[in-house]
């Protein structure tokens, strides 16, 4: 095992230089929040200016605290000078709300979503989600954690006190030019840090202690754990708490995962320890890992000369101080009520399948699913509202993909035909899946939100991934009955709906013309009903929400929504 003992800075090998204190994003927890999104300039070493970017300041956000069934009014202003938008990550919100590629910040203009909590009490980020342009402005430095509370949450005796005995671990590296300014899909992420702090050092209390790690790097998986292998709990994942704490000496976190950890400091008053990513005890075909690949052929360009990979890095120094006035000491027993999604309920089994593009010349991509790359205007799922669905995810390339969904929470069902670790048994929104033909099934219910318009995103959190097209979208829809305002189509009967392909339709005896359309309104099919009382339509091949319209032999009109999937 080799164990990292310095940073390598613009190709130079430095010592480490003195320890920095830990920063602590400030909290918004009004109802009402402003974000002005700005550039600024950061020294993550003295004397060198980075530009960078940040929300309410020069690098990061603050966090954001919300309380459960709370309406929140958000107003982000984008005073960069690059188009953008902001995502809630994890969050259950409207498609208009979500703040995926199509909700667009331009420059100089300000969003205002608003909606209610709907979240049960957990951890989750926010980052921009412009197509081209997500690793550029996480990057350059735009992230920030957001923190749900809840009742059940706040009846448990566990840390709740912010900055005091609970803390965020925002992880992420960045790799710096020549020119000290941060590089944008860069294999050379050298620079590893916590809440935007280099070589950074903390006071904790001798107590129990509530660390909400967020992996939020570019690429590099996170090994969690500590220098003297203490055990934690694990209380928490992506969507909210566990039924019970998960005792573990390490938590693998990819790109855009949560952990909510307790670690009990009760007996280490004046010890010091580190909090580290253990990259050596990464298997090959992970970000980070000696090896990228599942194989020790499979490469990326650059990788093997980067230090961090397959090292031991130290990330933060813990320094155990004196109790707090109310100290938590003890871990609970028991955690949240988890009430498992039923699989006999699901109505759809959608498959997923990554794979390398043609034109990719090693592990850095590009990467398809299903054998497309993302095109901002093709919509490849549609869902039904209310459905319970399984997502069956197969990846056929070398490398180790984190997925993650928008709108929903999902429960995980196997991981190559295994039941899920403790640890993941929980609600999740990015589930890893390792490479080599590994598959992952998860469970989700698509309740609340439906648009006909604006789609949610699926995509690998690896953000240059994303960039390079591994995403698709999908829109959740609400089927709708056929328009009877006219006894001219009360007989008329459309079925199935949705469809996985054929549509036959009864009761035609006024109906003159049967055209089908996109959803865009594209004209698709025409069909002349000649004397007949039932018709079978066959719906285009692609998946989607289609217009079947019916017109009368009086010329009257009536249209009805038809899911293909």
């Amino acid at each position: 095992m080799k164990k990292l003992f310095f940073f390598i800075f613009i190709g130079a090998v430095t010592s480490l230089v003195a320890q920095n204190p830990l920063f602590i994003p400030p909290t918004i927890t009004s109802t009402t929040i402003n974000l002005v999104l700005d550039t600024g300039t950061t020294q993550f070493y003295p004397g060198r200016d980075t530009k960078t970017m940040g929300a309410n300041g020069t690098l990061l956000g603050p966090t954001i605290i919300m309380d459960k069934n709370s309406f929140v009014d958000i107003t982000v202003d984008n005073q960069l000078s690059d188009t953008t938008t902001m995502h809630w990550h994890g969050m259950h919100v409207s498609p208009e709300n979500d703040g995926g590629p199509h909700t667009k910040i331009a420059p100089g203009e300000s969003w205002n979503p608003q909606f209610t909590v709907m979240d049960n009490a957990g951890t989750f980020w926010y980052h921009p989600h412009l197509h081209h342009k997500t690793d550029k402005h996480v990057s350059k430095g735009i992230a920030g954690m957001l923190l749900v509370r809840d009742t059940e949450e706040a009846n448990l005796n566990i840390p709740l006190t912010y900055g005091i005995d609970e803390f965020p671990i925002i992880f992420q590296t960045k790799g710096l030019d020549s020119l000290n300014q941060i590089e944008v899909h860069t294999e050379m992420d050298t620079m590893a840090m916590i809440n935007g702090t280099v070589n950074a050092a903390v006071d904790f209390p001798a107590q129990v202690v509530r660390l909400r790690v967020l992996n939020g790097a570019s690429q590099r998986i996170m090994e969690f754990g500590f220098s003297d292998n203490r055990n934690f709990n694990i209380i928490g994942t992506d969507g909210g708490l566990l039924p019970a704490p998960v005792n573990k000496t390490r938590c693998r976190l990819a790109p855009g995962q949560r952990a909510d950890i307790l670690v009990d400091l009760s007996a280490s008053l004046g010890q010091d320890f580190k909090l580290m990513s253990f990259g050596s005890e990464l298997p090959n075909g992970h970000y980070g890992a000696t090896t990228p690949g599942m194989q020790v052929w499979q490469l990326i360009d650059g990788y093997p000369d980067n230090p961090l990979n397959g090292s031991d890095i130290e990330l933060l120094d813990i320094n155990v101080v004196a109790q707090t006035a109310n100290p938590i000491l003890t871990v609970p027993a028991t955690l949240a009520t988890l009430i498992p999604l039923d699989e006999n309920t699901a109505t759809v089994t959608r498959e997923i399948t990554f794979t390398v593009s043609p034109t990719a010349t090693d592990l850095s991509g590009p990467f398809l699913m299903n054998g497309e790359t993302f095109i901002h205007h093709h919509v490849n799922d549609t869902v039904q509202l209310g459905a319970t669905e399984i997502w069956s995810l197969t990846n056929q390339t070398g490398i180790a993909h984190p997925f993650h969904i928008h709108d929903v929470q999902f429960q995980i069902l196997t991981m190559n035909g295994q039941s899920p670790p403790a640890e993941l048994a929980g609600w999740n929104d990015v589930v890893l899946v390792k490479g080599n033909f590994s598959n992952v099934r998860f469970i989700a219910k698509f309740e609340d939100f439906a648009s006909d318009t604006v789609p949610y995103m699926y995509h690998c959190h690896m953000l240059p991934h994303e960039d390079m097209g591994m995403m698709g979208q999908f829109i959740v829809v609400q089927a709708v009955g056929i328009d009877e305002a006219s006894d001219t189509f009360k007989k008329v009967s459309i079925y199935p709906n949705p469809t996985e392909g054929d549509v036959s339709i009864e009761g035609l005896e006024n109906v003159k013309t049967i055209n089908v359309f996109s959803i865009e309104g594209k004209l698709l099919l025409t069909e002349n009903v000649n004397q007949t009382t039932t018709s079978k339509i066959k719906m285009p091949k692609a998946k989607g929400t289609y217009l079947l319209e019916l017109i009368s032999k009086k010329g009257e009109k009536t249209t009805q929504k038809i899911i293909h999937y």
